[in-house]
């Protein structure tokens, strides 16, 4: 960035207007929470009793879905979104882009030359987005690459809003013909079926009655905020989401008076408008503070079930770079966008519970403190033997200044070392590995 632009960019931000005063009303967030999710109790009032039911016992016990009432279900979506101002509808699904994709197609249909608003079952259970073009890990050629998106059941549908109408998003799953899953909620959703047997089986051996596993997530969300004007002189920023040049700040996050500080205006005022559309999809944000480094900041919401929490922070960092540009901001998202200073995460606030007992609570007698303790054993070596799976290892990184990082695997443990080198002692030598020895 010249010195020149720099100057320019200053002013601008400068002459951005401040912020008016809030008005006096209070916000209410439980008039509006929800209000554009088909949730439970819209499942209530617009879906007969007895499929309600049957849909109910899907998503809160994990009954097999029954496809005879997809029909209704269809309908009674169609005609709550459409009295919301929908007038499109989309399978809403998660490929291995990092991000969401979605097709979206009108209710609009032809029929006897007059136009009819239409939403059949078959379109709420499956859709055929076309799956040339997502990452695949190269497990299928080009011309094989059709997918299919199936409905998500356990994930409530919702409405996006814009300027100029709604969309009717259904949250599904996608993959290929032949199975392979081709997103991030496939394996999320076959992980939670697994854990869930696991449980039971390891519940049975305390002589538990068998209970609903349920997995919960709180994934906090840091974010840095940077003005348009600075963000658009630089070249890196904008093509990468990080800086690969330039120097160091006069001062960062030293200091430490950036935490938890006092939250600018501005910044407030966008925070404020981000829960606000927040609430409205039924994300139920909780905490907002300033983050370690200068122009970082967090969300937090509260805990959900771990499938419906997932969707939710897809939709929390949608709704993050929206409502920035309105307020003359761009949200970064990078897990480290500027060097040397404090890098966004998310803190996964992980649980899981059997019935209405969290087992990674302490119980308060030793037979609770046995579930405790074998739970956690049970976790930290799962997390130990199935590390290459969580953390793929060489992990290769781009560095600020466009090298190669590459993460070492995981030295062994003492007791491994001298059988280790016997072995590598054992082995015959080259003369190249012999020199280098």
């Amino acid at each position: 960035m010249s010195y020149l632009n720099r100057i320019n960019a200053i002013n601008a931000v400068a002459e951005f207007p401040a912020s008016e005063p809030a008005p006096a009303a209070p916000i209410e967030p439980d008039h509006n929470y929800a209000e554009d999710v088909f949730d439970a109790a819209s499942m209530r009032e617009y879906l007969p009793k007895d499929i309600c039911g049957k849909l109910l016992a899907t998503i809160e016990t994990g009954a097999p879905l029954d496809v005879q009432i997809a029909a209704d279900v269809a309908h009674a979506m169609k005609k709550w979104a459409l009295e919301r101002g929908a007038t499109h509808y989309t399978h809403w699904f998660q490929p291995l882009t990092g991000s969401t994709a979605e097709k979206h197609d009108a209710f609009l249909e032809i029929k006897d030359g007059k136009p009819i608003q239409s939403f059949s079952g078959k379109n709420l259970i499956v859709g055929e987005p076309d799956a040339s073009s997502f990452p695949s890990g190269g497990i299928r050629s080009t011309f094989e690459a059709r997918g299919y998106t199936a409905w998500d059941p356990t994930s409530p549908a919702f409405i996006k809003r814009h300027g100029n109408g709604a969309t009717l998003c259904i949250p599904t799953a996608f993959c290929a013909y032949t199975g392979e899953a081709l997103d991030k909620k496939t394996p999320l959703l076959r992980s939670m079926q697994a854990l869930s047997v696991a449980t039971k089986r390891l519940m049975k051996c305390f002589n538990m009655p068998e209970e609903k596993v349920e997995i919960t997530l709180g994934a906090e969300q840091e974010y840095f905020l940077i003005d348009k004007h600075f963000y658009l002189m630089r070249p890196d920023l904008v093509q990468t989401g990080r800086t690969v040049f330039g120097a160091p700040p006069a001062k960062h996050q030293q200091l430490e008076d950036h935490y938890f500080g006092s939250i600018k205006l501005r910044v407030l005022n966008f925070m404020t408008e981000v829960e606000n559309e927040l609430w409205k999809l039924g994300i139920p944000a909780k905490t907002r503070h300033n983050e370690v480094a200068p122009a970082q900041f967090e969300l937090a919401p509260m805990f959900e079930e771990v499938n419906l929490a997932c969707d939710h922070n897809m939709l929390i960092m949608e709704v993050l770079r929206q409502v920035a540009g309105r307020y003359g901001f761009v949200c970064l998202l990078h897990e480290k966008p500027f060097a040397g200073v404090n890098g966004s995460g998310k803190h996964n606030n992980w649980a899981v519970s059997y019935g209405k007992t969290n087992l990674l609570n302490p119980g308060s007698d030793p037979r609770q403190n046995a579930i405790f303790l074998t739970v956690l054993c049970a976790i930290i070596e799962a997390i130990d033997k199935h590390a290459d799976r969580q953390r793929p290892s060489p992990r290769c990184e781009r560095s600020a200044a466009g090298r190669h990082l590459h993460v070492p695997r995981r030295p062994a443990c003492g007791r491994d070392r001298p059988a280790r080198a016997q072995r590598d002692q054992d082995k015959p030598q080259c003369g190249r590995h012999a020199n280098r020895r």
